[in-house]
């Protein structure tokens, strides 16, 4: 059995989940229903990030203890996922006692080993992304996420010996082209070390924050935020606790990130790696942002679209559906109402509720509510057939790719097959003349369906499993092997899986 290791980042605690936030985290659990699905061994990690000059600031203004803010903002993402249909293994808070103590113990290795030493640093910070950047590093001389000018500070604190691992960390990017994807990430990556590489500010000290894990070498200072929040993807499976659970896991399938992350993921986290001699991740992963109206979603701008917002109105796996199928991975991704409706109408209420509609209602119709037999197959039949047994290992090769929204697409194709084999057959007419070559049809359409639906359970797991009910089948391993749906088979209650949404009148002269 292969293991299959995932995260997605922590979130920060103070956040309120946003479609981005719910993208990512849709993205990971769908990849590890598939691979679980494709009986793989799966361990699915998510969590908050929650130490900082934010969250104490915030703490503060609430006027409660930092660790009893985050008790309460941490259950925003926890409620959030499992009205996702997230199905995570665990929930990491960097509050976690387990956490700290490994934090710790891999800052005194890195600090016993001279690679952490303390010095005076004066430098340009940014209390956003609570880090200091370099004058390389900004935008317009503003901070390249929140662009806002930087404070400058000067203080003593302790540095990591990041600029010794640069020409390291070059050449295992060079030799391994699957560690950072997509290709135009490792570009900018290596893009970035082109340029000498300084040291790295590890710590806080407590007299201008003390909501930190205290380094164990120095109990004046805390650990820098980010220093702490990546060691979260060893921690989460067992590091310096757990040796036989950290070994089964290790190391990580995927990091999957957002790509205004990139630098911390794929530079700082390797080097911290190097540093304590734990092997890096396979692949970490960045991808686009989701857009409204062409624009990156933010707070400021008022345009932050939310996934309860979305998932009331809709439903959750439709909307798990459109971010799936309308999001090449590494690419940005627009984001708007008419464009969901759109897509949820041709691909969900048209291609498959209707589809799903036929085939139940003949079958309930003309043979009580029970499948037919299949009886010999023409030429017609025997290309259905051909194509779905092929299905789930080009959608699964699809998926292997992080080539998601094609995968989709793939399936999706297979399911307009179905409606044109059904449209030239018309059981609907044969079935005045020919009752078992009508059950035939339906017969076929029927298990063809059941594998279109196999392979978008990992994407909407409810609906999906609803739906096979309706046609006489229900949920099998991913690459199930032509004729699982038995005849005589009972079909459960027919409902509307996908009922239309209505669109508006602008919407619709835009698609005529």
């Amino acid at each position: 059995m292969k293991k299959f290791y995932i995260t997605t980042p922590i979130y920060y605690v103070n956040d309120e989940p946003h479609i981005g936030h719910a993208y990512t985290t849709i993205l990971a659990d769908v990849l590890s229903r598939y691979h679980r699905e494709a009986g793989d061994e799966v361990f699915f990690l998510t969590g908050t990030d929650e130490h900082g000059q934010k969250v104490s600031q915030a703490a503060s203004e609430r006027g409660v203890e930092p660790k009893k803010h985050c008790d309460e903002m941490v259950i925003r993402f926890q409620n959030m996922w499992k009205k996702l249909h997230i199905e995570n293994d665990h929930f990491i808070r960097t509050t976690d006692k387990d956490h700290q103590e490994v934090v710790k113990e891999i800052l005194q290795q890195i600090y016993d080993s001279g690679d952490i030493y303390f010095d005076e640093y004066t430098g340009l910070y940014c209390v956003g992304c609570e880090r200091f950047y370099t004058e390389k590093e900004l935008v317009d001389e503003k901070c390249p996420q929140h662009q806002e000018s930087l404070k400058e500070i000067k203080e003593t604190n302790y540095f990591f010996r990041m600029s010794k691992y640069q020409q390291q960390l070059i050449d295992y990017i060079n030799e391994h082209p699957e560690f950072i994807l997509p290709k135009t990430r490792r570009n900018e990556v290596l893009g970035f070390l082109r340029q000498p590489l300084g040291d790295l500010c590890i710590s806080r000290p407590k007299s201008r924050l003390s909501w930190g894990i205290e380094l164990p070498f120095d109990s004046d200072y805390v650990t820098y935020v980010w220093f702490d929040a990546l060691l979260n993807y060893v921690s989460g499976i067992g590091a310096k606790k757990d040796d036989k659970q950290f070994a089964k896991w290790w190391p990580a399938d995927y990091h999957l990130i957002g790509k205004d992350i990139l630098t911390t993921h794929c530079v700082y986290w390797p080097t911290m790696l190097f540093a304590a001699g734990i092997p890096q991740p396979r692949t970490i992963f960045a991808h686009g942002w989701w857009l409204s109206d062409e624009f990156k979603m933010s707070k400021s701008l008022g345009n932050v679209i939310k996934p309860l917002d979305l998932i009331d109105r809709y439903g959750v796996d439709p909307v798990r559906y459109f971010l799936m199928r309308d999001m090449v991975l590494g690419q940005d991704s627009n984001f708007s109402p008419d464009g969901f409706a759109l897509r949820y109408n041709s691909d969900l209420a048209n291609d498959l509720g209707n589809l799903v509609g036929r085939i139940s209602t003949l079958v309930r119709r003309h043979f009580d509510g029970k499948i037919p037999e299949p009886g010999e197959q023409s030429r017609e039949e025997t290309q259905l057939v051909e194509s779905g047994s092929t299905l789930a290992v080009e959608a699964i090769e699809l998926i292997h790719e992080m080539k998601m929204n094609d995968a989709v697409e793939t399936v999706m194709e297979y399911v307009r097959s179905i409606n044109r084999y059904m449209e030239k057959l018309m059981p609907w007419k044969l079935i005045k003349s020919d009752k078992a070559a009508a059950g035939t049809v339906l017969y076929h359409a029927a298990e063809s369906l059941r594998i279109a639906l196999q392979l978008l359970h990992p994407i909407m797991p409810v609906r999906t499993a609803k739906i096979l009910g309706m046609i006489g089948a229900s949920v099998t391993e991913l690459k199930s092997p032509w004729g699982q749906l038995k005849s005589g088979s009972k079909l459960s209650e027919f409902e509307v899986p996908f009922p239309r949404i209505e669109l508006n009148q602008k919407t619709k002269q835009a698609k005529e």
